[in-house]
């Protein structure tokens, strides 16, 4: 049965750090945007009929207004074959004012972009930790946002598709499906073979399940902690427990 909380309501609106907030933002984004099509599209295939993975990054990156021009220049750079070889890692611990991050980054070399992250939070006097560290205290969740009014009759087809639902939360019009991450595409085959084409979000994403609140004295060692990550090319997500 769904797990309803109303923790998860609207989390992932408050879910990462809208992460560069200078004028090379769209740079940083399209670059993210780049790099991830590009190993989506090396390890899956370039065509986007057959890798739903890409098929969903692409229309992803078309509604936060990417140019298709990277769209086009990361699939042909894919098609290519050789380039370099981006493999994803994730680090955790514990940031300013004890707040808990989890930081997804694509590099080509691990331990450069460790020791890069590792002084994110040396830098601002916390605690890069091992892999759980903070993991457990997140939920690792398939997305799914889209309008729709007919809540039992999205939550019908995708038990009938075998989908452990966590949760549909409706809102104006609006339908929210978390799920588990590992049934990111058996939930979106199933969403789409009803004919659900406009998602407004469609992703993967760690949701805390707890948030704190940072003192005014924490603050700015919190925000030089997300600008040093942000401004690392490696860096793809940055996810936190913070109340802003």
């Amino acid at each position: 049965t769904p797990r309803s909380t109303s923790l998860m309501g609207r989390a992932y609106q408050n879910r990462k750090d809208s992460m560069a907030k200078t004028s090379d933002m769209k740079a940083k984004l399209y670059s993210r945007f780049g790099r991830e099509i590009y190993v989506t599209a090396k390890a899956g295939g370039t065509d986007p009929a057959g890798n739903l993975a890409l098929r969903s990054l692409m229309d992803k990156a078309k509604r936060e207004q990417v140019p298709a021009h990277v769209i086009e220049k990361a699939i042909a750079k894919a098609e290519g074959g050789g380039g370099e070889d981006f493999a994803p890692t994730r680090y955790e611990g514990y940031g300013p004012g004890g707040c808990m991050a989890i930081i997804e980054a694509l590099t080509d070399n691990p331990t450069r972009t460790f020791g890069d992250v590792r002084q994110a939070f040396v830098k601002s006097k916390s605690k890069i930790g091992t892999p759980g560290t903070v993991a457990h205290m997140f939920d690792h969740c398939a997305i799914f946002v889209f309008p729709h009014d007919d809540e039992d009759a999205v939550l019908e087809s995708l038990l009938e598709a075998d989908v452990d639902v966590t949760d549909v939360e409706n809102e104006e019009g609006k339908l929210t499906v978390f799920a588990p991450h590992t049934e990111y595409f058996k939930a979106k085959t199933a969403l789409t073979d009803m004919g659900i084409e406009e998602f407004e979000v469609d992703e993967i994403q760690f949701i805390p399940q707890s948030y704190t609140q940072i003192s005014d004295e924490d603050m700015p060692m919190f925000e030089k902690f997300l600008a040093i990550l942000d401004d690392n090319d490696d860096v793809q997500q940055v996810y936190h427990n913070v109340e802003l």
